[in-house]
């Protein structure tokens, strides 16, 4: 199944601008001024609200004071939670990051009725340099046992290639730039140049510099069944590409996505994407400027089988 009607969100308590992972995001901006994290925590909540009010799950666990980790809002890159009830750790780029990995996160999970067989930590080449920085890095068609990977200091050829391998899934590896003034430049994480959904497939195509890897990807998409909607460069600079689909409890569809990504989307765009599912979107902007991410680094999906009812 490709989406589910829960997710993780950690609610910030001392968000801010990450200078570690501003290396190679470039989407990150500094803001001056001190009401950054309460600016945050206000969208954060009216996310969670709007998502709440279409009846998704949303479970939401507080970040912590200390150790102070400014990118926890962004679970989904350390995380993911398995419809076999594996859970998986990733190596991630920024030490400061490591720090989000947390024990107790996964047991608060397991309290909300989900069944966790193993945790499977695949943390360790961190040490060594090597990084997969889980659903920002990689994105899976789950019917079809598909992963999309863009190649970046965040995405590690080889451990990609041997996640597939473990998990099942058919890697399909391209590499994706983006123009930082004059250069082009790796796209940091490749959930924000695409988007898989059930039937449809979000994507700046004009990422992919290399024509043969662009043409891989193309046929791959489409003989997975599923109708490719294109976004440009401009549109991904705004977190168009930034999406994630996911059901209510009556399994109806939703895309969610922030307002900056849905503002900059034509009405073709909008159209096309309305003709599978609802759009959900929410005013994320404090969080996209100093953070680098947008709607979907903020949501961890829970595909866990639920535990069986003692």
């Amino acid at each position: 199944m490709q989406t589910t009607d829960t997710v993780l969100m950690i609610e910030p308590v001392a968000f801010g601008y990450n200078a570690e992972t501003a290396e190679n995001n470039y989407f990150q901006i500094e803001q001056a001024g001190s009401d950054i994290q309460s600016k945050a925590l206000a969208e954060f909540n009216i996310f969670v609200e709007k998502l709440r009010s279409k009846g998704i799950n949303v479970i939401s666990i507080k970040d912590t004071v200390d150790p102070h980790t400014p990118d926890s809002i962004f679970p989904n890159n350390w995380v993911s939670f398995h419809k076999d009830g594996k859970v998986v750790l990733y190596p991630m780029f920024a030490s400061n990051r490591r720090v989000e990995r947390r024990e107790d996160i996964i047991e608060t999970i397991e309290k909300h009725g989900f069944k966790v067989t193993e945790i499977d930590d695949w943390s360790f080449p961190e040490t060594q340099g090597h990084f997969l920085e889980g659903t920002g890095s990689m994105i899976f068609d789950h019917d079809n046992k598909i992963a999309y990977g863009s190649v970046s200091l965040r995405l590690d050829e080889k451990l990609f290639r041997d996640f597939c391998e473990k998990y099942g899934f058919q890697p399909v590896v391209f590499h994706s730039f983006q123009t930082v003034g004059s250069e082009r430049l790796p796209i940091y994480h490749t959930n924000v140049m695409m988007c898989v959904a059930d039937q449809f497939v979000v994507i700046c195509l004009d990422c992919i510099d290399n024509e043969l890897e662009r043409s891989k990807v193309i046929e791959t998409i489409k003989n997975s069944g599923k109708e490719i909607i294109e976004i440009s460069e401009e549109q991904m600079q705004q977190f168009a590409g930034n999406m994630l689909q996911v059901q209510n409890k009556e399994g109806e569809k939703f895309l969610v996505m922030s307002q900056t990504a849905y503002q900059s989307l034509s009405s073709e765009q909008i159209s096309a994407i309305e003709k599978y599912c609802e759009i959900i979107y929410s005013d994320l902007n404090t969080i996209e400027v100093n953070g680098g991410g947008s709607a979907r680094c903020m949501l961890a999906e829970v595909f866990l089988p639920h535990s069986s009812m003692s």
